[in-house]
């Protein structure tokens, strides 16, 4: 059977980074401390028990897939914004775009009795427009529990991002993320993948926090997810990876419907918040003056 490969956090990001482009995914053991393991098991237990189960067979009807996260769970945040994931996500996406946005953040609950989820390229979501040299995900699976083969650990077959469409994995070539709670996760929109059987008396707990590159639609609506009032409060860096800043030049300017007309009518998304623009994106900052 295959392996995916393990590291540490300690071992240089563009090593693991290469694994992830060609593997299509890695595990790096013990990479969130028991603190934090406690507060995102505080914050989000409430809101995960009141999830209801999917409706199909791929989102799982023994499954609960809870949302919002930044906007519920400040432990979600530090995710969200680990440096090392940061580094390797903008490593990962960098030959395609020069900003990464933050596309999904979702608790993925898999409850006993639940079976597999159909094998599945996450790039998908896109309806297969994206060429196929560019990979348009950098993902995260975070361990809330242990991940084993018997309560629904990941599956994954290595190797498989570059694999034709019509090629379909033996058993010998799939696997699974057996990792224990605080592990993670790296695998990408390409790796063909999957959530596994449950077939313990126990919950399965991940958290699933993806990134994606700045000029595609992202999967979760962070403005709907985590509007203005909310996000004014954050931290500029994390507001502008959910999108709150400008992705590049004209893209993502911001009108307000409900203003008079005045001398600027256009403002970037940071003033939105009452900030001024990314200096990273100065270029971008422009107000342009109202016709």
């Amino acid at each position: 059977m295959a392996e995916l490969a393990r590291f540490t956090l300690d071992t240089p990001d563009e090593e693991i980074v290469e694994v992830v482009r060609i593997d299509g995914g890695a595990i790096i053991d013990d990479a969130i401390d028991v603190d934090l393991l406690t507060r995102l098991e505080d914050e989000l237990r409430p809101w995960i028990d009141r999830t209801p189960g999917g409706l199909d067979n791929f989102s799982g009807q023994n499954t609960t897939r809870t949302g919002a996260l930044v906007a519920r769970s400040a432990a979600c945040r530090e995710l969200v914004m680990h440096p090392k994931v940061i580094d390797m996500a903008n490593r990962f996406l960098s030959p395609y775009t020069n900003k990464i946005q933050l596309h999904l953040t979702q608790v993925i609950n898999i409850k006993p009795g639940q079976g597999t989820q159909p094998l599945h390229r996450d790039r998908l979501a896109w309806g297969g427009y994206i060429p196929d040299e560019i990979d348009p995900q950098f993902n995260t699976m975070w361990a809330m529990t242990d991940f084993t083969p018997e309560n629904g650990g990941t599956r994954i077959v290595p190797g498989s991002p570059t694999w034709d469409e019509d090629r379909r994995a033996t058993d010998d070539e799939k696997t699974q993320a057996a990792m224990g709670a605080g592990s993670v996760l790296l695998y990408s929109g390409s790796v063909i993948h999957g959530g596994g059987e449950n077939c313990t008396d126990a919950d399965r707990t991940g958290i699933n926090i993806t990134y994606t590159l700045g000029w595609l639609r992202t999967e979760e609506n962070q403005f709907l997810s985590c509007p203005p009032e909310v996000a004014k409060d954050l931290d500029p860096e994390l507001a502008n990876l959910m999108g709150y800043s400008m992705g590049n030049y004209a893209l993502g300017y911001y009108s307000d419907p409900h203003d008079m007309p005045g001398p600027v009518d256009l403002l970037t998304p940071e003033m939105v918040l009452g900030r001024k623009p990314s200096s990273k994106h100065s270029n971008s900052g422009l107000l342009l003056p109202a016709e």
